[in-house]
């Protein structure tokens, strides 16, 4: 097998590992699991969870007043031994991408710069935990593996660059290129805004849908929600994160959703006049809607851990079918 087909190999199994470390992160932050080791990056002390009596003695002398909870803790190492793997996979793709950059006729830039990234990412996983699951650290910390999944969603779509010769003569391509873009920001923003429901444990903050609490503009607090510098379920100063606050929260995010949706379904559209990109305009609307309706049932469900880690997994899916659109409107 030539370098060149071994590289592609690669590229798609990160991709494809890279989801399901987003996947199951998203699994742990659900299950209540972020905590289930109380150290980094082993859990009390061991490279594994410990399980003997001696282990779980040595553990909890070592971190007293803690409780080991087995199934929470090997939740949390079996995502960190996931991480790891994708790490090593990762670099290991960037060392082939500089040493046979000639052959591979690419950048190694961006290998590299995914190295970089996920360096970033497990100093955030670590901060996960001696901060004690801090909104904005675990923000972050979701938006660094979504970043992760889409570097490596263009990495993989790089390997095809001759996908639109047959198609050159496309005069609304410009306009698809410009509104992907715009379509892969909104949604960003939409993930981020995602991502601090999660970390705020704000799902449920409104118990009905399409209102909140009864109403269009329930009582809100936006200064005290979105109060980037604070602890887990408090205000900066210390006090208890009041429900306006977490209606907030919870409330902005059902905001972008319709902005996200409404701005998907435009490119879609657009995307059906453009015979390159269309089956991924398609997949983009249909992934929006489905994620819509994944949304609403976790609220008429009452956040269902699996509704919700699906929930999850559908922005993924979408981000790196936004990303493969982006990819292939580009110019020829």
């Amino acid at each position: 097998m030539d370098i060149v087909r071994i590289f592609r190999w690669m590229v798609r199994a990160a991709l494809a590992l890279a989801f399901v470390v987003v996947v199951f992160g998203a699994f742990v932050r659900l299950s209540d699991a972020g905590l289930g080791c109380p150290d980094w990056p082993g859990c009390y002390g061991h490279v594994s969870v410990p399980g003997s009596e001696a282990a779980l003695a040595r553990a909890l002398e070592r971190f007293p007043g803690s409780v080991v909870e087995t199934r929470k803790a090997w939740i949390e190492m079996i995502h960190r031994y996931l991480a790891g793997a994708l790490g090593i996979l990762v670099l290991a793709i960037a060392v082939l991408a500089w040493r046979h950059r000639i052959k591979l006729r690419q950048s190694p830039v961006l290998p590299t710069a995914m190295v970089a990234l996920i360096v970033v990412q497990a100093l955030f996983g670590m901060w996960t935990v001696t901060l004690k699951l801090m909104p904005l650290v675990v923000t972050l910390h979701l938006l660094g593996g979504m970043t992760t999944l889409a570097l490596l969603a263009w990495l993989a779509a790089r390997q095809h660059p001759s996908h639109g010769s047959r198609h050159a003569i496309e005069p609304e391509r410009p306009r698809v290129r410009r509104w992907a873009a715009i379509g892969l920001a909104v949604l960003a923003m939409q993930i981020a805004l995602g991502g601090w429901v999660s970390t705020n444990y704000a799902g449920m903050a409104c118990t009905d849908v399409p209102l909140c609490h009864g109403t269009v503009l329930p009582s809100m607090d936006f200064g005290h929600g979105f109060s980037l510098w604070r602890e887990l379920g408090v205000t900066a100063a210390g006090t208890p994160l009041s429900n306006e606050a977490l209606n907030a929260i919870q409330w902005a995010h059902r905001i972008g959703a319709i902005a996200t949706v409404g701005v998907l379904a435009l490119v879609g559209l657009l995307t059906l006049v453009v015979r390159s990109v269309r089956p991924f305009g398609v997949a983009v609307v249909v992934l929006a809607l489905l994620q819509a309706g994944i949304g609403i049932a976790n609220v008429v469900h009452v956040l269902p851990v699996p509704l919700a880690v699906a929930h999850n997994a559908g922005a993924a899916l979408l981000l790196v079918t936004l990303v493969m659109l982006n990819f292939r409107a580009r110019p020829n």
